[in-house]
C-alpha cells in the first residue's frame, strides 16, 4: 500500500464575497491510496484563515500521512487530532479504497437516484443588487430555503434586501437563514438580531466570533431570532470540551462542516451531543470539490436529516471534477448514470 497527494487550486467563476473577504480561488489537497490494483481517493479541504489546521506544516503533515499509510485509518485519524481537514480526507480515501467505485461511498435511495436531499440555496455578499439578482435566481430555480451572506455590506442596506423579500414571499413559502461569519460585535448583537427578527428569518449563523463563549451564552439566551453555531465548533477536539460548549452555550442550533471539525468521526461526536441536548443541526461543505461534497452528501443522506441542508457549492467552480452530483430544484441529487471526470 502506498499513498500519493496533490495539491489543486479550484478557481471561482466569480469572486465571492464573504464578512472574512472576496475569494477567487479555492486552495484544496487530493490524497490518494493505492493497495494493489485497487485505488481510494479522499480531499483535505482546508479554508485558509478559518480552519484550524490552516498552519506552515501543513504539507509537511501530508507527506507523514503518506509515509504513514500503512498505520491504517483509525491510527492515522488519531495522530491527525490537529489536522481535522487531513482527517476528514484519510477517513475518505480509505472507505473509498474499500468501496467497489471509489466514488460510491456510501450506497443508498440517493446513489440510486431515487431520492434528494432539501438545501439551502446560497446567496453571496456583493453589492445590493447583485444580491438582489441571485435571491431571484434561487427563487426561479425552486429553492425553498435560502441562505445569506451578511456582515459585509452596509445593513441597513440588508435589512432592506430581507424587507424586499418578505414583501413578496411570506415565511411558509421562503425560509431565509442568514449567516454573518462572526461580523457583529457583542455590543450590538442584540439590537442587530432584534431588527433582523422583524423579517420572520429561521436563524442566524455565527452573530459573533468564535471563542467568545459568554457573550454568545447571553446572546443565546436572549435573542429573538434563533442561533446557529458553526465557526464556534472548529478548533475543540475533545469530546469532554465539545460537552462543555454545547452545555454552556445552549444554542438553537449548530452547523457541521466535516472539513473543519475532523470528518465523519469528529461531526458524528458532535452530532451526538446536540442531539442529546436537543440542539437541532444541519451539514455544510466547506467549498470542498465534488470529492469532497460527494463524500459529504452520501453521508449525510445516510443521517436521515430533517432539516434543508448547506451542500451544493460544487457549481462555483470553473476547473470542478465532473460529477453525478445535480442541483434540481432546490434538492441535491445523485444521477448514477453520469460518469465521473477525475483526472489531476
Amino acid at each position: 500500500m502506498h499513498a500519493t497527494y496533490h495539491k489543486y487550486n479550484l478557481k471561482f467563476k466569480r469572486p465571492s464575497g464573504t464578512s472574512r473577504g472576496v475569494l477567487t480561488e479555492k486552495e484544496t489537497w487530493l490524497l490518494q491510496i493505492f493497495d494493489k490494483n485497487r485505488k481510494g481517493i479522499g480531499e483535505c479541504g482546508i479554508l485558509r484563515g478559518l480552519s484550524y489546521d490552516d498552519r506552515t506544516d501543513y504539507e509537511e503533515k501530508l507527506k507523514w500521512v503518506c509515509d504513514h499509510i500503512s498505520l491504517g485509518e483509525k491510527e492515522l485519524w488519531e495522530n491527525l487530532k490537529e489536522f481535522p481537514s487531513i482527517q476528514f480526507g484519510v477517513e475518505m480515501a480509505f472507505k473509498s479504497l474499500e468501496s467497489e467505485n471509489p466514488f460510491l461511498l456510501f450506497p443508498s435511495e440517493f446513489t440510486k437516484g431515487k431520492s434528494g436531499m432539501e438545501i439551502n440555496g446560497l446567496v453571496w455578499m456583493g453589492e445590493p443588487d447583485f444580491m438582489k439578482k441571485q435571491i431571484s435566481e434561487k427563487i426561479k430555480a425552486g429553492f425553498s430555503c435560502i441562505k445569506l451572506k451578511i456582515g459585509a455590506i452596509d445593513f441597513t442596506a440588508e435589512l432592506e434586501l430581507l424587507k424586499q423579500i418578505r414583501t413578496k414571499f411570506s415565511e411558509e413559502e421562503i425560509e431565509i437563514r442568514v449567516d454573518a461569519n462572526g461580523a457583529f460585535k457583542p455590543t450590538e448583537a442584540l439590537q442587530k438580531l432584534e431588527k433582523l427578527s422583524k423579517y420572520k428569518l429561521h436563524s442566524i449563523e455565527q452573530p459573533i466570533k468564535q471563542g467568545q463563549v459568554e457573550a454568545m451564552r447571553k446572546l443565546c439566551l436572549q435573542t429573538p431570532l434563533p442561533i446557529a453555531l458553526d465557526e464556534e465548533l472548529i478548533g475543540i477536539t475533545s469530546v469532554t470540551e465539545k460537552e462543555e460548549l454545547i452545555l454552556i452555550i445552549q444554542p438553537q442550533y449548530a452547523i457541521f462542516k466535516p472539513s473543519l471539525i475532523g470528518g465523519f468521526r469528529g461531526t458524528r461526536e458532535w452530532l451526538e451531543i446536540c442531539e442529546n441536548n436537543k440542539v437541532d443541526w444541519w451539514i455544510t461543505s466547506a467549498l470542498e470539490s465534488n470529492v469532497g461534497l460527494n463524500a459529504i452528501s452520501q453521508w449525510t443522506y445516510t443521517l436521515n436529516p430533517k432539516l434543508p441542508q448547506g451542500l451544493g457549492t460544487g457549481g462555483l467552480y470553473t476547473n470542478n471534477f465532473e460529477s453525478p452530483l445535480e442541483v434540481e430544484r432546490g434538492k441535491f441529487k445523485y444521477d448514477p448514470s453520469k460518469e465521473w471526470n477525475f483526472n489531476l
